[in-house]
């Protein structure tokens, strides 16, 4: 029997843990594949307060030496339910675990989707990124392509073409999906270019090195390959917290329905980090969520236990 249970181990669970701790509450920290979720992914972190650069898998591997360092435990197991039995949480994991709590943080976080080629996992961090704010920095001067076309899409654009020598949109459909005045900001700028109905065929590499990609022209049929230093891929996050959805609402897109409070429908369940329905998803305001998380759920605990 534990306190506090926190279900996903990256820049929210860990601060939730922390904050547990050094609140006196006993806390267990479950996560299914490594600590530091989409953070590790970042080569450099330099948008952290306190630290000039880092590597996301340094920066995780801090976090989760700080947790140990204050007692928290933790577990490499698959969550697969989590039972309300009034004051009493019962967390159930794929691997047959069964652990008891007053109180239940859950920080899933988000994947992000991706296209689907082969070699594209190994190339995430090395040519393949996901956020301009992250990574955009890494690319100036240089050329770059981006995959997709919605607002997400058409945002990071934005960021990239003010440091990019070129930005390159490639959209499936035939059209942009994200607002208009988006797109006139955006394909107003010299140094930004598109093509539409085109599905992305291929990674081109070079000694495991990132070169550029192939497209099918949905028009003609015809390939083209496109190089360039690196790819930006915004093709939609995917939220994992279905198997929680008797106990905090989801919105339409499957993110938990909760404000800044972090709290849910059900006494003692609390959400933290991009899992959550937020504007503005980075590993700072990650952080946040899981301080307040913590701190609600530390009040929860101590009325349980009087």
């Amino acid at each position: 029997m534990v306190d506090i249970i926190i279900i996903g181990g990256g820049p929210a669970g860990m601060t939730a843990a922390l904050y547990a701790r050094r609140n006196g509450k006993t806390a267990l920290v479950i996560e299914k594949t490594g600590f530091g979720g989409q953070i590790t992914h970042s080569p450099k972190v330099e948008n952290f307060p306190g630290t000039v650069t880092i590597s996301g898998t340094e920066l995780a591997d801090s976090m989760m030496s700080q947790i140990l360092e204050q007692g928290a435990d933790v577990e490499f197991e698959t969550v697969s339910s989590v039972e309300d039995n009034g004051n009493i949480k019962v967390v159930k994991t794929e691997e047959g675990g069964v652990y008891e709590c007053y109180a239940v943080i859950i920080a899933t976080g988000v994947k992000h989707r991706l296209l689907g080629l082969p070699g594209e996992k190994e190339l995430i961090g090395e040519g393949i990124s996901f956020c301009a704010v992250c990574d955009g920095d890494f690319y100036t001067g240089k050329n770059v392509l981006m995959a997709g076309g919605g607002n997400s899409a058409l945002q990071e654009a934005i960021l990239l073409s003010d440091k990019c020598k070129s930005v390159t949109m490639l959209q499936d459909l035939d059209f942009f999906t994200g607002e208009e005045s988006l797109q006139k900001l955006l394909f107003s700028r010299d140094n930004v270019s598109s093509y539409t109905g085109v599905k992305i065929t291929k990674l081109i590499t070079e000694n495991g090195e990132f070169k550029g990609v192939e497209i099918l022209l949905g028009a003609t049929g015809e390939t083209k390959q496109l190089f360039a230093d690196g790819l930006f891929v915004a093709i939609g996050l995917i939220p994992e917290n279905e198997p929680f959805k008797n106990l905090a609402d989801l919105n339409s897109y499957g993110y938990f329905d909760s404000d800044e409070a972090c709290t849910t429908k059900t006494k003692g369940i609390f959400v933290a980090g991009d899992c959550r329905s937020k504007a503005v998803r980075q590993v700072t305001t990650a952080a946040a969520d899981g301080t307040i998380a913590a701190l609600a759920a530390c009040r929860y605990v101590n009325e349980i236990k009087g």
